[in-house]
């Protein structure tokens, strides 16, 4: 046998330990570039542009042989193409058009009567003419005012008196009945308090200071409970009517989102609770939006709030909605979406690099999306079958493209996993021409939420929690439908404490956001802002 000389056996552990050394430098290169490129989005995320909607280099095609950029001819001369700026045509009127729903008052401006005379040969001056010098918006303050209720007692002065009416006749005028016995709260006040927190996110703290400026020394804790007590007795009835409406609909659009509640049996004060949204969609009936809080996140809760009803659902795929009895699942493509564009990596200056699989990813969706606007006006049926004959293709192209790539990059890897782990529910959309492509409206109303919570922080007992799904349910349904928000709030309570409802709670029917005279009541007038605010309101789509 021949002996191993030592220097070949050194010579082999080196080469060994380098090939090992090799394949740790190209892991840690792979950790590197991972790393890097989450912080790149991250870093993109939180300071580049909130919209997701597509940007393309110049020059650059998709997927689809569609050049990004409108050039006739591409040469070798350096161009650089400038987007025209178009600054809209102020016309006459427009001013007017923008205050058209407010009253009008008129200051005169005339001369004193002692100054009412000429300089010169002081005879007194007379009025020859008039002319408008300028219209002002003036904001009024709020103040508060308080209102003592004096009921007057009568007594016929003749009964009593005589043996044919031998009793006294006593009787009182009526009062109406308060939002909150035995409490100063007013229907005005409580309205004023939820609109403030839940419309426009102010939280307690700062209202209280708010209410200090205007005399009243009112403590969040006391506003906290006429909010509690207010939701629970006067909106709960009108939430569970409009949960009855919701599930006679075909369509049911859900999302979730956290909420921290303090003081929640067997729970610490920071665990995670959760606020559920379910709403209708856009293509039948009035808008109804409506908020659940539960402590967690089991998909119990969304089987019970659903139980009753059978149609489309639309949502993430979180496996949560998998309980839903009688539900056919409609998946969101802009949540598909996401995943990819978390896979297209970015350069140092945070652009994207072309030709990545996460950019064929976000195509398919795109192209998608873009169908979907063309047919944005047409009837369910027809956009059905539209979908039919030129979605379908796409979508065999995308998921073809999906099984046959191969990927060592993490992100894209999960977003094709996620593609093809869900392809039946993300085809579903092709049953019905009524089924949105994405499930950005829930998101929308998930927004007011986030809000909240960001400027709230949390709810202080499970009680409040309750209260808070309750009136955002209320005011965004009611803003959904166009209805002065505040208004409508305020109508509630003064109306339902005068109303025996609780034998016949079809009554409240009259009371729903939709209802027609709600409607003709409380509804928002048209101004000049009104694509301003749809603008706000419209779900973004890729």
């Amino acid at each position: 046998m021949h002996s191993i000389d030592p220097k070949d056996q050194r010579i082999k552990q080196l080469e060994n330990e380098i090939g090992t050394l090799h394949e740790t430098i190209k892991k840690l290169e792979h950790n590197v570039e991972a790393l890097t490129q989450a912080i790149l989005h991250a870093s993109k995320k939180r300071f580049g542009a909130s919209s997701e909607k597509t940007q393309k280099p110049e020059g650059q095609y998709t997927i689809w042989g569609e050049e990004s950029m409108d050039n006739d001819s591409i040469d070798n001369t350096c161009v650089i193409h400038i987007k025209e700026h178009k600054r809209p045509v102020r016309k006459k009127g427009d001013r007017e058009k923008l205050t058209a729903a407010l009253p009008r008052e008129t200051v005169e401006c005339i001369l004193n009567p002692e100054e009412a005379f000429c300089g010169v040969c002081e005879s007194e001056l007379k009025v020859i003419g008039k002319k408008k010098v300028r219209s002002e918006m003036e904001y009024i303050p709020a103040k508060l005012v308080m209102k003592d209720y004096i009921q007057y007692v009568y007594k016929c002065p003749d009964c009593g008196k005589t043996d044919e009416h031998p009793d006294d006749v006593i009787c009182s005028a009526p009062v109406p009945a308060p939002v909150l016995t035995h409490s100063v709260a007013s229907p005005s006040t409580v309205a004023w308090i939820m609109y403030q927190k839940y419309m426009l996110s102010v939280p307690l703290y700062r209202q209280e200071r708010d209410f200090n400026r205007m005399g009243a020394a009112l403590k969040r804790d006391t506003m906290a409970n006429w909010v509690i007590r207010c939701a629970d007795y006067w909106l709960k009835p009108l939430y569970d009517r409009m949960h009855e409406q919701l599930l006679k609909f075909s369509i049911i659009m859900s999302d979730e989102t956290t909420w921290q509640v303090n003081k929640e049996e067997g729970k610490k004060a920071s665990s995670k609770s959760y606020i559920w949204i379910h709403r209708s969609g856009n293509c039948e009936g009035p808008p109804v939006i409506l908020y659940e809080y539960t402590r967690s996140r089991s998909g119990e809760h969304a089987k019970n709030f659903l139980a009753g009803f059978s149609g489309f659902h639309v949502s993430d795929a979180y496996a949560g909605y998998e309980k839903v009895e009688g539900i056919i699942r409609c998946l969101c493509y802009s949540h598909l979406r996401r995943y990819y564009l978390e896979a297209i990596p970015l350069d140092s200056a945070k652009k994207e690099i072309p030709g990545s699989g996460g950019a064929i990813g976000r195509d398919y969706c795109d192209k998608l999306f873009k169908l979907e606007r063309k047919w944005k006006k047409l009837p369910p049926e027809e956009r059905r079958k539209n979908r039919l004959i030129y979605s379908v293709p796409v979508l065999e192209a995308f998921f073809a493209w999906a099984e046959n790539t191969i990927t060592g990059q993490e992100n894209l890897r999960k977003a094709i996993n996620y593609t093809l782990n869900h392809k039946k529910y993300f085809t579903n959309f092709l049953l019905d021409g009524r089924i949105p492509l994405s499930n950005n409206l829930s998101e929308v109303a998930v927004k007011p939420v986030a809000i909240t919570r960001k400027n709230a922080l949390f709810s202080d007992s499970v009680d409040g929690a309750i209260a808070t799904a309750t009136v955002f349910s209320i005011i965004n349904t009611a803003t959904a439908n166009n209805l002065d928000p505040y208004k409508y709030l305020e109508y509630i309570f003064r109306q339902l404490p005068n109303i025996n409802f609780a034998k016949d709670n079809s009554i409240l029917d009259e009371y729903l956001p939709w209802s027609e005279k709600m409607q003709l009541e409380f509804r928002i007038q048209n101004t000049g802002n009104d694509e301003d605010v749809k603008g706000e309101l419209r779900s973004e789509t890729a």
